[in-house]
């Protein structure tokens, strides 16, 4: 890991940890993984957001007064509001998109659940999806939150990553390994 992204982790370690504690104190962990889920979605969805906290041109007022502005419109906790608030005046936005991953695990950890990132080529349907979960439940033996994603380039199959496992039962994945076995004969 370079510094400059460790540096980054454990800026976003510490208000991800102070917020958890503060939120756990209030009996606020519901309304902190709603807001945590909102704030993903606008990071993911929205090239604006990205650049203003990246970006060194805006002012720490500037920041401060977008992500509060950001906060109000998104409904987000007043609690998180501030934190963000805070982040902003300290010019340290641009770890936001750490500090959702360090929420999610700290959530995550809390309510006993593990979250699986499953890649299909397909969408996949609601009986697929609560399938998916009850296996990989009776596997970890922990209530599991699945994040989705769909690659095309998959052919079919499953790509499933719980935390450092990886299942890869891809036609994708397949073909490569037949052309490494080819390979190695000829």
């Amino acid at each position: 890991m370079s510094e400059t992204a460790s540096i980054s982790s454990s800026i976003a370690g510490r208000y991800a940890q102070a917020l958890f504690d503060l939120a756990l104190d209030e009996n606020a962990i519901d309304a902190l993984e709603a807001d945590t889920d909102t704030l993903s979605e606008a990071l993911d969805t929205s090239a604006d957001l990205r650049d203003m906290i990246a970006s060194p041109v805006y002012t720490r007022a500037e920041q401060t007064a977008a992500i509060t502005a950001l906060s109000d419109a998104l409904g987000l906790s007043p609690l998180t509001r501030n934190t963000l608030a805070l982040m902003g005046s300290k010019h340290r936005l641009f770890v936001l998109p750490r500090l959702v991953a360090a929420l999610r695990e700290k959530v995550a950890e809390q309510k006993g659940e593990v979250t699986a990132e499953v890649t299909s080529a397909s969408p996949l349907s609601p009986t697929q999806a609560g399938e998916i979960t009850e296996l990989l439940k009776s596997r970890f033996g922990k209530d599991i939150k699945l994040k989705t994603a769909v690659d095309e380039s998959l052919i079919g199959g499953l790509v499933v990553k719980v935390g450092s496992k990886m299942i890869d039962t891809s036609v994708r994945a397949k073909l490569a390994a037949l052309q490494n076995a080819m390979k190695e004969v000829g």
